[in-house]
């Protein structure tokens, strides 16, 4: 079940990229359609996933054909994942020590809520905090990170400029706690895991 407070968090940061896409201008490129953000695992909190689960159920009650597609391509990416999975993959929970090991695992992978025919995300307004920041210039450690199709021939003092600010005082953290508790399930996990439990 998702908390009740996370309308406002995702109203927080998505402000927070559009400020950011706004100081970025033309140097941020990203745009409908582009889906190499798209491709790759990255973990996600339960907090992420109590969103999409809840976004794919809106999406079954609007086009349950789309919704069935979505939960087809989830299926297919569990099963090709399931035998490398570092972690349980009976749970899709990550073990907390091999979260690092995502950097070499399943780069290939397309995100099930992508739509392959069109290069959509069918779960774009549930879709996980690493998926709305992406993009935008954001704090990393050792630095700023930016997707790498953007931000070319900028200067770093014109690309902190752009950095993404997000102001949630500890709400994504609180909310992530609510959501594992609710669901009985703590610790990362993957997105097609996700859209299956």
């Amino acid at each position: 079940m998702l908390p009740a407070g996370d309308a406002q968090l995702v109203q927080i940061v998505d402000a927070a990229v559009r400020d950011a896409a706004r100081r970025s201008g033309a140097w941020l490129l990203c745009a409908p359609g582009c889906t190499q953000c798209c491709i790759g695992v990255f973990p996600i909190s339960q907090l992420d996933a109590a969103r999409l689960r809840e976004g794919l159920a809106a999406l079954n009650a609007a086009d349950p054909q789309r919704a069935a597609a979505v939960r087809e391509r989830a299926r297919q990416s569990v099963s090709r994942l399931s035998t490398e999975f570092p972690g349980d993959p009976n749970t899709g929970v990550l073990d907390e020590s091999t979260e690092d090991l995502l950097e070499d695992f399943a780069n290939d992978e397309p995100c099930p809520a992508l739509d392959p025919a069109t290069g959509f995300c069918d779960l774009y307004a549930a879709r996980p905090m690493t998926c709305r920041v992406f993009g935008p210039p954001l704090r990393v450690e050792g630095g700023v990170g930016v997707c790498e199709l953007c931000y070319h021939g900028v200067a770093p003092e014109e690309i902190a400029a752009c950095e993404l600010h997000i102001e949630a005082d500890g709400l994504e953290s609180t909310l992530t706690a609510e959501a594992q508790k609710a669901s009985g399930c703590a610790g990362s996990t993957l997105v097609a895991f996700a859209l299956l439990g």
